[in-house]
C-alpha cells in the first residue's frame, strides 16, 4: 500500500512538473511575441527626418526663440500628420544635401529645394509645389540697375544652390569679377550690407522676405536670372514613401491644409496644384 501511495506521490510530482514547464515556455513565448510587437510599434513610430537649411527664411529658419519655423516646416508637419509619421527637422550643411540623403541620415530634402535634370539624377522629387525665381538684390542705394551693370562687380551667392547654375547660365558670369560662395544666404546678405559684395544672387522668395522686414536696404533687379520651381527630395529607390508623400501633399492641396499655410506666410495661396 505504502508503495503504491509512493508511486502516485511521484506520477503527481511529475505531472506539476511537466505542466508549470509547459506554463513557463508560454509565458517566454508571450514575453517575446510582446517584444516582438512592441519592435513593431516603435519602427512603425520612426520619425520622418527631414533636412534643412535653418537660415532659409521664410522657408525654413530659427525664430527669436530658436525654435525652427517656417512655410516649409509647417507643410513638413502637416503632411507627415497625414502619413501618420512625426516631422523630426535635422539642420544640414546644404552643400551635402544629397549625400546626407543618400547615406540615409535623412529621410527627405524639403526646404527651398529646386527641381533640377541634374537633382533629378541624385534623388525622386514630388511634383512641384510652389514656383520661384533667382534674382539679383543689390543695395538700395546702389547705381546698379541692371544685370549688365554686374560686369566687373562682386557678386554673392549660397553655395551649391540654384543661384550658382543660375548666375552660371547667363553671359553676364563671365564679366564678374570676382563671385563668392556663402554656406547660406544670411552671410551672403550681411556682407551685401557691410559693402563687401555689390549684388547677391538669391531665391525671389526669401528676398522678398528680407525685404518686408529691412524695406529701405535692399533693391531687386527688375531682370531675373531663371524661374524655378520647388520639389521635395526623396532617395532614389524609395518610391514608397514618394508616393506616400505626394498622396499627402495632394489631400492638403484638396482639403485647403497647403492654402491655409500659404497665408499664413505669404499672405496668398501660391501653392502649385
Amino acid at each position: 500500500m505504502k508503495r503504491f501511495a509512493s508511486i502516485i506521490l511521484v506520477m503527481a510530482a511529475v505531472f506539476l512538473f511537466v505542466t508549470g514547464c509547459s506554463s513557463n515556455s508560454g509565458s517566454k513565448t508571450e514575453e517575446k511575441e510582446g517584444t516582438q510587437t512592441q519592435g513593431t510599434s516603435e519602427q512603425e513610430a520612426k520619425p520622418l527626418v527631414i533636412g534643412i537649411d535653418d537660415k532659409f527664411a521664410p522657408m525654413g529658419f530659427r525664430d527669436e526663440n530658436n525654435e525652427i519655423v517656417g512655410f516649409d516646416i509647417d507643410m513638413a508637419k502637416a503632411a507627415a500628420e497625414k502619413m501618420g509619421l512625426e516631422a523630426q527637422f535635422q539642420p544640414i550643411d546644404w552643400k551635402t544635401k544629397e549625400s546626407e540623403l543618400s547615406s540615409g541620415r535623412i529621410d527627405l530634402i524639403w526646404n527651398g529645394y529646386t527641381i533640377t535634370d541634374e537633382r533629378k539624377e541624385k534623388v525622386l522629387f514630388t511634383k512641384p509645389y510652389l514656383a520661384n525665381a533667382q534674382v539679383v538684390v543689390t543695395l538700395a542705394d546702389s547705381d546698379i540697375t541692371t544685370l549688365n551693370d554686374l560686369e566687373g562687380k562682386v557678386v554673392g551667392l549660397q553655395s551649391l544652390s540654384s543661384a550658382s547654375d543660375a548666375l552660371n547660365a547667363n553671359p553676364i558670369a563671365s564679366k564678374i569679377k570676382t563671385i563668392t560662395e556663402f554656406p547660406d544666404n544670411v552671410l551672403a546678405l550681411n556682407d551685401l550690407s557691410s559693402g563687401r559684395l555689390d549684388a547677391v544672387v538669391i531665391d525671389e522668395i526669401v528676398i522678398n522676405y528680407y525685404m518686408t522686414e529691412q524695406k529701405d536696404t535692399f533693391k531687386i533687379l527688375e531682370e531675373s536670372l531663371a524661374p524655378e520651381e520647388y520639389g521635395i527630395g526623396v532617395k532614389k529607390g524609395n518610391e514608397e514613401l514618394l508616393e506616400k508623400l505626394q498622396n499627402a501633399l495632394d489631400e492638403m492641396n484638396e482639403d485647403g491644409t497647403s492654402a491655409e499655410i500659404s497665408t499664413k506666410w505669404f499672405g496668398e495661396d501660391k501653392v502649385l496644384k
